[in-house]
């Protein structure tokens, strides 16, 4: 299945109005005014969590193209909602000149944005978003939609019996929503499915162990899945290491390197792509371009997309390696001699 969201259209058209950057003094580059040297923090739930190596990659360049100093990358390294508060506060009283946050708690950070706009400093949200909070916009992925296409995925393999489905960050809004519209999506069509969800924490390194506790502690599960990144990684090494390639169906999320091993090898039978990298890119983009307009281009919400990668698409992820999905290449990915259609609900 082939994919698009919303974020692809919306980096082709600003890339398109990039005629060029401005030097280290500010100077304007392209059809850029000058600028000073603006400063961006992005504040996150998991700062180590490979999974954002995109989206970091992303910032980056988005920075380089617009000739600003790299944002600030802030928060908790373990899913901390008082860290990513201090963060947050830190990056308001420094007086940063936008930030970037992703709304993993519906009440710790609407105040906190309030106080943020008060001040002048333009707020967006990535990654997670929060519907009570005033940020500008949300640039990521459609989480609760997702979930449900991922539950109907899940129904045309299973239609009765006990499945595993691992969360790092139970009640968080960047993974409850997937877990909710996987439940919904097997309540309509497959309610002889019971999901079994499986608190695996929001440390990567320790998400390994609590996934295999959890297969070993239940016999006989028709599937094993996740709703995000690390408990994916930890699905497709576990099956691997025993040997279970194909033996009992998994997927999940996201494109870290074990992950794409594992549906090369059939561990997996998908794995859904949001594109980190856009989250990190278009979030820059957006900060930017709402301070150099003085408020007049006002950031879209943007959709950075749904990609079920199964066994018949997955070979460009894993041959390019390319840093657009965590890989270690930067260099230019070819274009293939077709492009699937889209679905056409997307």
């Amino acid at each position: 299945m082939f994919g698009l969201g919303g974020g692809a259209v919306a980096a082709s058209a600003l890339l398109a109005a990039c005629n060029g950057v401005q030097d280290s003094s500010g100077a304007a580059g392209g059809a850029f005014p000058q600028t000073p040297p603006w400063r961006f923090v992005f504040i996150n739930h998991v700062t180590t969590n490979s999974f954002f190596v995109p989206t970091r990659t992303g910032m980056a360049d988005a920075a380089k193209l617009l000739g600003i100093q790299a944002p600030q990358w802030t928060g908790s390294t373990e899913g901390n909602v008082a860290e990513m508060a201090n963060a947050f506060a830190t990056a308001i009283n420094s007086n940063a000149d936008g930030i970037a946050v992703s709304l993993t708690d519906s009440n710790a950070f609407v105040d906190l944005t309030k106080q943020a706009l008060a001040k002048g400093i333009p707020v967006v949200a990535y990654n997670a978003n929060a519907a009570n909070n005033y940020a500008l916009t949300y640039v990521g992925q459609d989480l609760y939609h997702s979930g449900f296409l991922m539950g109907q995925r899940i129904a045309r393999d299973i239609t009765s019996g006990d499945i595993l489905v691992g969360i790092s960050q139970p009640g968080g809004n960047n993974v409850q929503p997937r877990l909710n519209g996987i439940v919904d999506a097997l309540k309509q069509h497959a309610p002889a499915v019971n999901v079994i969800s499986i608190n695996t924490g929001a440390e990567q390194a320790a998400e390994l162990n609590a996934i295999t506790a959890a297969y070993d502690g239940h016999p006989g599960v028709q599937g094993i899945y996740a709703v995000d990144a690390g408990s994916t990684a930890s699905i497709a090494q576990l099956l691997t290491s025993r040997g279970q390639q194909g033996k009992v169906h998994a997927g999940g999320y996201d494109t870290l390197a074990d992950t794409l091993k594992g549906i090369d090898s059939g561990a997996l039978d998908f794995t859904i792509d949001q594109s980190s990298y856009l989250q990190g890119f278009l979030s820059t983009m957006y900060l930017y371009l709402f301070r150099i307009s003085g408020t007049l281009v006002f950031p879209p919400s943007t959709d950075t997309g749904l990609v079920f990668v199964t066994k018949e698409n997955v070979g460009p992820y894993v041959s390019a390696d390319s840093k657009f999905e965590g890989g270690s290449k930067n260099e230019l990915v070819p274009m293939p001699q077709s492009i699937p259609l889209p679905s056409p609900n997307q």
